[in-house]
């Protein structure tokens, strides 16, 4: 068996939307090759995906109904050096080579030519980033007893550190801290490390203000699109993509939503009026679109965020909901998301 057919990367046209973000995820991949009786039929990107989402199709609706017209493969004519030069121009994950019966002779992966990360961004920005850091921490205690939640340890480096470097790929590099709970111990940290790529203005709460409240001390000083990460979550996105959406689509705000799986490991009952039997499921799956801690926001929405006191970012959002205003969700998949707050997820994050 060839070493990519052991990744699993391929997937039958006739699977479902959801198969395929499964198969994704389990392969640590962003891309398939989408296969009819054993030969290559076309791709399908987490954008492809994603787009179906947004535009409200079923989870279990085939992939053969989302496919594009037309994607680039390569021949088994073709130069290798110049197909190489395509990928690095489109920025794929892989590329596979096909002969003129439609057989899958060899694929090309990004990784094998490229160990450069930011060369996969498809679009360079550079926004404002507001890290709020000021939590306690107390899913991961005892260690937050000692050590602020963002300074907790990840390989080399901090949370709050892999977190920034994921923006600074995208262009950015200017971030707004928002810290309570050991601010002076961060400070400290981020002083001594004196990462140029960081350029860190810090903002401090006098008491818990909740996951949006801190943000009107930033009034007159961020006047551009922003983007908001919990300081304890990992995105395995383009985030570039996130923002091409939100202003695709004029949202004031825009979250990022996991795509999370429940197995309901008994049968189902629905049952109407006198007790009696509707229907029965047995063992469902379930898709929940999942709140993971990231937001695109525009600056106005600054103005709206009232002055010291508990406001959570939530309740902006139903604000703006209840005035019929634009707020988006952009669609990833479960394994695009770590919630690191927690030591399960922690553990798994840092062995992976």
């Amino acid at each position: 068996m060839k070493s990519w057919q052991k990744q699993d990367i391929s997937i039958n046209k006739t699977q479902s939307i959801i198969s395929a973000l499964r198969q994704m995820d389990a392969a640590k991949v962003k891309l398939l090759l989408v296969m009819d009786e054993g030969k290559f039929h076309s791709l399908i990107s987490i954008g492809d995906i994603q787009r179906a989402i947004i535009a409200n199709k079923s989870l279990e609706t085939p992939i053969e109904g989302i496919l594009r017209k037309e994607v680039k493969v390569a021949s088994v004519n073709d130069d290798r050096e110049a197909v190489i030069a395509r990928m690095k121009e489109r920025r794929n994950d892989f590329m596979p080579v096909v002969d003129d019966d439609y057989n899958v002779v060899d694929i090309i992966f990004w990784d094998d030519i490229s160990n450069i990360r930011e060369g996969r961004i498809k679009n360079k920005f550079n926004l404002p980033v507001i890290i709020m850091a000021g939590g306690k921490g107390t899913r991961l205690r005892p260690l937050t007893n000692v050590l602020p939640k963002p300074l907790i340890p990840i390989g080399e480096q901090t949370m709050m550190e892999d977190i920034m470097d994921k923006f600074v790929e995208c262009g950015c590099h200017e971030f707004f801290i928002s810290v309570n709970y050991k601010a002076d111990f961060i400070r400290r940290y981020f002083d001594n490390l004196k990462k140029a790529q960081y350029h860190l203005t810090y903002f401090q709460e006098d008491h818990p203000l909740g996951t949006a409240g801190s943000l009107h001390l930033l009034k007159d000083h961020i006047n551009s699109t922003f983007f908001v990460s919990n300081c304890d979550i990992i995105i395995d996105e383009d985030y570039s993509q996130i923002l091409d959406f939100h202003r695709t689509n004029g949202n004031e705000i825009t979250m990022v939503a996991a795509l999370k799986n429940y197995s309901i490991p008994y049968g189902t009952l629905e049952t109407g009026e006198g007790g009696q039997l509707i229907g029965l499921t047995e063992k469902p799956d379930m898709t929940f679109k999942i709140n993971t801690g990231m937001y695109i926001l525009e600056p106005h929405l600054i103005n709206e965020i009232p002055s010291d006191r508990l406001y959570h970012i939530t309740f902006l959002i139903e604000k703006l909901l209840n005035e019929g205003r634009k707020v988006g969700v952009f669609p990833i998949s479960e394994g695009a998301w770590t919630d690191i707050g927690n030591w399960d997820e922690y553990f798994k994050y840092c062995v992976k």
